[in-house]
């Protein structure tokens, strides 16, 4: 009986629904059957099935209410591991100049050669001991630094994020989105990130041929000295490397950006958040924007929570009893 009434109710519901909202649901369906139906101890999922759901995730939205074989997350990794493959293609071999220069790689073997109980973490370390911890400690608050990072869409084109973020209180001043870099683009946005003289006098930066002599000029223009962090030591520029990593945990490695609006909607989305929301442990567990402390207002008050992009984290706060 139980099964009648889904059944009619199912169908009212069918009955009720645009054209093509229920055949993209009967195609869904119809293709979970056939995979069922292989004659196979376990039904397994081959390339095909993975690209039809991945392709089905982005023409409709109510695609994950009739997935049945697998988990919404896996059609997600599967996205991932399909730009993973993607990118080694693209990342092959063809020529051209090793990553380390000839002088570097001489003088890793030079430091091998002369510490025999030397491991890599002591090589590298000594490579890079220039004193930038120090120099980073004295002046936070007066240093902004400037970065690009990658993201992969539903189709495999890479959009270049490019923010600028100030030591001080980790506030991004300001960030965009584009799939063609240029320098003349870098300088565009710098000019919006320093519009007027501000308290910053430095700006650290790596060797990305995008940051070239007119990105230099233009931070020199607006009273800011370029650092530039030594090759291969992102360290160098760690407030950058810890917000990108956090951007990428927190909501990017969770949602796939199906273009370069929804991505610059995501990355707005989750700097306010970061300004707002996220307690940081090297700001005394306070946020950017100094999120105030609440003091609970009566005995009867409750906590309660609000959601944060889209679910993916919460803020909690009191509220009155009724």
């Amino acid at each position: 009986m139980l099964h009648l009434i889904t059944a009619f109710l199912a169908a009212i519901r069918a009955f009720f629904r645009n054209r093509v909202d229920t055949s993209l649901e009967v195609l869904a369906l119809r293709q979970q059957v056939a995979v069922l139906k292989r004659k196979r101890p376990r039904p397994s999922l081959n390339r095909l099935d993975r690209f039809f759901w991945t392709a089905l995730r982005n023409i409709w939205p109510r695609w994950s209410d009739v997935l049945v074989i697998v988990k919404p997350d896996t059609v997600v990794g599967w996205h991932r591991a399909g730009f993973r493959l993607y990118w080694r293609w693209r990342s092959r071999p063809r020529g051209g100049r090793p990553k380390v220069s000839e002088e570097i790689r001489t003088l890793i073997h030079r430091m091998a050669a002369e510490n025999s109980d030397w491991g890599a973490p002591k090589i590298y370390g000594e490579l890079l001991k220039l004193g930038w911890l120090a120099f980073l400690a004295n002046h936070r608050e007066v240093i902004a630094a400037l970065d690009f990072f990658t993201v992969p869409t539903l189709t495999f084109q890479l959009l270049y994020c490019f923010f600028v973020i100030e030591h001080g209180r980790r506030r991004v001043l300001h960030f965009n989105i584009t799939r063609h870099p240029t320098a003349e683009w870098v300088v565009q946005q710098l000019r919006e990130a320093f519009p007027e003289a501000g308290p910053y006098r430095y700006a650290i930066l790596d060797h990305d041929s995008k940051f070239d002599a007119d990105v230099i000029a233009f931070l020199r223009a607006t009273g800011l000295r370029p650092k530039r962090t030594s090759v291969q030591a992102p360290w160098q520029n760690g407030t950058a490397e810890r917000w990108v990593g956090s951007c990428r945990r927190e909501i990017l490695d969770h949602v796939i950006a199906l273009n370069e609006q929804h991505l610059r909607r995501l990355i707005r989305d989750y700097v306010n958040y970061h300004h707002d929301d996220r307690i940081h442990d090297s700001l005394d567990k306070d946020t950017p924007n100094r999120r105030p402390v609440e003091s609970k207002p009566s005995p009867a008050a409750t906590v309660i929570s609000s959601a944060r992009l889209g679910g993916l984290h919460h803020r909690y706060s009191w509220r009155e009893a009724a």
